[in-house]
């Protein structure tokens, strides 16, 4: 015989009610504020903050160009140098 208590029924929950959807959205919000000042912002029109099922925040950068790709990669790149070239690991000599 089914329960009345409702309280454990996923209906009643909601994504905005939980610290990860907040957290996803501000995460959000900080990389296109980054991605504008890139002159990407056009170049990522998915991306987005999101829950899952299981209540866990996610990023959605979704699809790209190619080019739009190869920018985003030299910009990581070029932070994580510190403003050095980063050598390639596709070629051993540099």
């Amino acid at each position: 015989m089914p329960s009345d208590d409702f309280s454990s029924d996923a209906a009643t929950w909601s994504p905005i009610d939980t610290g990860a959807w907040y957290e996803a959205r501000e995460s959000t919000a900080l990389l296109r504020d980054v991605l504008v000042a890139a002159g990407l912002a056009e170049e990522l029109p998915y991306l987005r903050a999101d829950v899952n099922a299981f209540g866990h925040g996610f990023v959605e950068l979704g699809r790209t160009s190619p080019a739009a790709a190869k920018r985003l990669a030299a910009l990581l790149a070029l932070g994580l140098s510190d403003g050095r070239p980063l050598r390639s690991i596709d070629n051993e000599n540099d």
